[in-house]
C-alpha cells in the first residue's frame, strides 16, 4: 500500500471500540498515546516513567553484552539462523517480511524452517516443541505461526525454548536454515544474520524503553543488525518494504475473491487485531472503502459476542485474524459469507534484496558460496 502519507483519509474512518471497554482497553488506548503521541500530557507522564525505562534499557544492555562477551552462553542449532525482529513493541511488519523470505529462500534452493514462540497460544509459557500444521488452532500454536504453516512453504515449529525449537527445523525436519520469528532478543539462539524492522511512520516513537516508550532495547542496539527495512518507508537511510493488499477471500465460501474495488464507496466494518490497526484501517480507505474501525489487542482471541458486535454490512479483516474468526461457528442470523480476509504481501524494495542476497552469500549461506574469513556472527 506504500507509505500510509494518506492521513487525511483518516477522516473517512470511524473509529469504534470493541463491545467491551475495560481496563486493558483503556491501557492500550493510553500507551499509543503515550510512546508515539505528540500532546503535553504524553510528553509529561513518559518523562515521570523515564526512570524506569531506563532500568529496563539498562538490564537490556547488560544481558546483551553479556551474550557478546560469553560470559551468557549462546547455542548453535545445526544450520544458519536468520532472526527477523524489531527494538519496539507493536506490529512492523515482521510476519509479512518472514513470509516473503521464506518463499525467497526457497526460490534460491535452500530448504528454510521457521522458529516461533507462539505467542498468546495456550500454555506458550510451558508447552512443548511441536510443528504446526497447516490447519492447526491458534489458540494451541499461535496465530502469526499458523497463518505462515498455511502457506505450505516451510514447515513451523513453535515452543518456548528457541534453541530446541530451532534444533528440531534442522535434525526432525531437514531445513538447513531457519528463520527465527521475532526473535531479536532471544540471544540464547546463536544467529549469523540479524533483519530489523522499522515502522516506517512510527519509527521508535519517543525514542524511550519500556515502559516510558516502545522500546525493548536501547536505540542504539540498531547498529548492530545487519540489515534494516522500514515498512512502508519514510526513514532516511533505510530501504522500504511495502506491504500490497490482495484480494478479499470470503470465510464462507474460500473459492469467492474480489479486489478491495468491489468494495469502494461502501460501509464496511474493519476489524484489526494486531500491533497497528491503524495501518490496516488506513490501506482500506486508500481504496475507497467507508470504514467503521473495529481495533482489538494484538493476538486478540475472537468470540461470538465480538461477532455480534459488528455491523450487518461487509467485514474486512485481517489473515491474521481470520485464522481465529473462522474457527468459530457462524453467529445466528450472520451470513458467514458477509466476513472477508485481506491478505497482504511484504514487497521489498529492489535495493534490500540485493543487500541480503549479497550477505548470504557472504555468510555461506547461500548454495555455492563459502563464509568469507574474518566475519562474525551477528548480535555478538
Amino acid at each position: 500500500m506504500g507509505r500510509p502519507t494518506c492521513l487525511p483519509a483518516a477522516a473517512r474512518f470511524r473509529h469504534t471500540e470493541p463491545g467491551r471497554t475495560d481496563a486493558a482497553g483503556a491501557a492500550r488506548v493510553t500507551s499509543a498515546e503515550l510512546w508515539y503521541g505528540t500532546s503535553s500530557a504524553a510528553r509529561v507522564l513518559s518523562a515521570v516513567l523515564a526512570p524506569l525505562g531506563w532500568l529496563y534499557c539498562g538490564i537490556a544492555a547488560v544481558r546483551a553484552a553479556g551474550f557478546r562477551r560469553g560470559w551468557l552462553s549462546s547455542f548453535d542449532c545445526g544450520a544458519p539462523v536468520l532472526v527477523v525482529g524489531n527494538l519496539s513493541v507493536g506490529g512492523t511488519g515482521k510476519t509479512p517480511l518472514v513470509r516473503w523470505l521464506m518463499g525467497h529462500l526457497a526460490d534460491v534452493g535452500l530448504r528454510p524452517g521457521i522458529a516461533s514462540r507462539g505467542y498468546a497460544a495456550a500454555g506458550s509459557a510451558s508447552a512443548p516443541v511441536r510443528r504446526v500444521p497447516a490447519d492447526g488452532d491458534p489458540t494451541i500454536y499461535g496465530d502469526e505461526p499458523v497463518l505462515l504453516a498455511a502457506e505450505g512453504l516451510a514447515p513451523v515449529v513453535v515452543g518456548r525454548d528457541r534453541v530446541a525449537v530451532a534444533r528440531a527445523l534442522v535434525h526432525e525436519h531437514g531445513c538447513n536454515v531457519v528463520i527465527s520469528d521475532d526473535g531479536l532478543q532471544h540471544y540464547r539462539l546463536r544467529r549469523q544474520c540479524e533483519i530489523l524492522v522499522v515502522d516506517g511512520a512510527r519509527g521508535y516513537g519517543n525514542g524511550r524503553c519500556l515502559p516510558a516508550g516502545p522500546l525493548r532495547e536501547p536505540r542504539g542496539r540498531a547498529a548492530r543488525s545487519d540489515l534494516a527495512i522500514a515498512t512502508g518507508g519514510g526513514q532516511p537511510g533505510l530501504p522500504t518494504m511495502l506491504l500490497e493488499p490482495g484480494v478479499a477471500v470470503s470465510l464462507g465460501e474460500p473459492a469467492d475473491c474480489r479486489p478491495l474495488g468491489a468494495f469502494a464507496g461502501r460501509r464496511v466494518t474493519a476489524v484489526a487485531g494486531i500491533g497497528n490497526p491503524g495501518r490496516f484501517f488506513l490501506m482500506l480507505t486508500a481504496h475507497g472503502l467507508e470504514v467503521d474501525a473495529r481495533p482489538y489487542p494484538d493476538h486478540h482471541r475472537f468470540s461470538l459476542a465480538d461477532l455480534g458486535t459488528w455491523g450487518n454490512g461487509p467485514v474486512l479483516m485481517t489473515e491474521k485474524d481470520a485464522v481465529k474468526v473462522r474457527r468459530l461457528q457462524p453467529a445466528a442470523g450472520r451470513p458467514w459469507s458477509a466476513l472477508w480476509a485481506v491478505p497482504v504481501a511484504a514487497v521489498p524494495g529492489p535495493e534490500f534484496v540485493a543487500a541480503l542476497d549479497r550477505l548470504l552469500a557472504r555468510r555461506g549461506i547461500l548454495p555455492g558460496h563459502t563464509a568469507a574469513t574474518g566475519g562474525s556472527d551477528c548480535g555478538r
